[in-house]
């Protein structure tokens, strides 16, 4: 595994995901439009999304989903803030290229670019891959909670 720029502690403060449901190990890289994470959270036993001990490639939605959090986080402590959040609201050309998660060997490398930002919401491409191999892609919109909604 390439070193970590950012490690899961870390990652942890910048998302609400946390625990086991933290799918991602760490940041290898970021800029203002991008970010690549790794995991291999696909092999853990007591991975939250597993039914039958078995992992689909589905998740890996949820992967390519967790990296948007971390680049809003990353981009909102960058300006000295927190990141306000915000609600999954549609995935576009989602396609899966294996069954499976679990049985994969290489670590997940997942890499998320924002295509476009309007206030709070947003649209990213994200690509997950094991090794050479690409593992699922999707385009997904995300709409930022408004302040009411943080009160």
């Amino acid at each position: 595994m390439r070193a970590l720029l950012i490690g899961r502690d870390e990652l942890q403060r910048l998302v609400p995901h946390q625990g086991t449901m933290c799918l991602l190990d760490g940041v290898l890289a970021w800029d203002e439009d991008s970010v690549t994470c790794i995991s291999a959270t696909h092999h853990a036993a007591d991975n939250p999304l597993r039914s039958g001990g078995r992992l689909a490639a589905v998740h890996a939605l949820e992967y390519g989903a967790q990296a948007m959090a971390v680049h809003g986080g990353l981009l909102a402590r960058a300006r000295g803030e927190r990141s306000g959040g915000g609600y999954l609201a549609a995935l576009r050309n989602a396609a899966l290229h294996v069954s499976r998660l679990d049985d994969l060997a290489a670590p997940l490398t997942v890499h998320a670019e924002r295509l476009m930002a309007d206030g709070g919401n947003l649209m990213y491409q994200f690509t997950i891959t094991a090794g050479e191999s690409k593992v699922a892609e999707a385009r997904a919109t995300v709409i930022g909670q408004s302040e009411k909604e943080k009160a």
